[in-house]
């Protein structure tokens, strides 16, 4: 029993968020909290915040995955000048459903029209599910677990709760969590698919960077809980900004976004914000987003 109850306070023990970037295109900081004060650029100018090296060959998704990482980690643009000291056990876990669906989808019908040695050696890395996780590791040189999230509209937030299990486990330092999508045709039908009126899909990701307290080198005082599951409609999110149709990417987007207002002063009068994902079909998730001082305002007042 005692040691139940060890594992079960340990679940419920918050962690910090570091850093956190949110890059929809085409939106700023006025339009989503923890975007850049000029519009996000698109995956074709990805290289204006990651240099131009490397990015030949890299799908739209993994190209604004990159750059909300990049931002995150409050990194000058360009390509990396030296290895990061903190990337030694970091994990990368990257939620997406249809990151990649369309080079899959035009591999395939290469191949089964013209056979398989037309496939451009450029475009077969990018079939992996995994090519968003393991484009991050690489480049920023983390070496912890390396996880790709493709579960619906709790995808998001899945994906933090899989960070969360890593960290509170042992098996990371530090977790790099990411969440895109992109607007292709391709993976505009698909998610069009969906029941109900989901709307159009848009593209954008969003980078939020999780450890225990002194694991990264700054200190937000920003804190996540765990994620709660609901069958039901939970009812809307403390003031989460209605952007567009973000499907797998939502949570971590909302996460990011609900962790730049509290840093940046907003809700003054409030301990946390509540971030939620999901639908009718895939289920909800919600998780608490606490700011430190406003905890112990709250506790004063009470």
């Amino acid at each position: 029993m005692p040691e139940t109850r060890t594992r079960a306070r340990a679940a419920d023990q918050p962690l910090s968020v570091a850093g956190w970037a949110t890059h929809v295109p085409g939106l700023t900081a006025a339009d989503l909290p923890g975007s850049p004060a000029e519009p996000a650029c698109g995956p074709d100018d990805a290289k204006d915040v990651l240099g131009r090296k490397g990015l030949l060959g890299k799908e739209p998704s993994t190209r604004l995955a990159l750059c909300a990482t990049h931002r995150a980690l409050g990194l000058p643009p360009g390509k990396l000048a030296e290895p990061l000291p903190y990337a030694p056990g970091t994990a990368v876990v990257v939620a997406s459903n249809l990151g990649n669906v369309e080079t899959v989808s035009t591999v395939l019908d290469d191949m089964r029209s013209r056979g398989g040695n037309v496939v451009s050696p450029l475009d077969a890395p990018n079939a992996s599910s995994n090519v968003i996780a393991s484009s991050i590791a690489i480049r920023y040189g983390f070496t912890g677990p390396n996880l790709a999230v493709c579960s619906g509209a709790t995808a998001g937030l899945d994906a933090v709760r899989l960070a969360r299990l890593l960290l509170l486990a042992g098996r990371a330092e530090r977790a790099v969590v990411v969440g895109v999508e992109p607007a292709d045709p391709v993976a505009r039908a698909l998610a069009a698919l969906r029941p109900g009126d989901p709307g159009e899909l848009i593209a954008g990701a969003g980078c939020v960077l999780l450890g225990r307290p002194g694991a990264w080198p700054t200190d937000t005082g920003i804190t996540v809980g765990p994620i709660t599951r609901h069958t039901s409609d939970p009812g809307p999110a403390d003031g989460q900004p209605a952007v567009g149709e973000l499907y797998g990417a939502a949570g971590v987007i909302h996460l990011a976004a609900a962790a730049a207002r509290l840093a940046g002063g907003a809700d003054d009068d409030a301990a946390g914000l509540t971030v939620r994902c999901g639908d009718a079909d895939d289920a909800w998730l919600t998780v608490d987003v606490t700011r430190a001082g406003a905890r112990r305002e709250a506790g004063a007042a009470a």
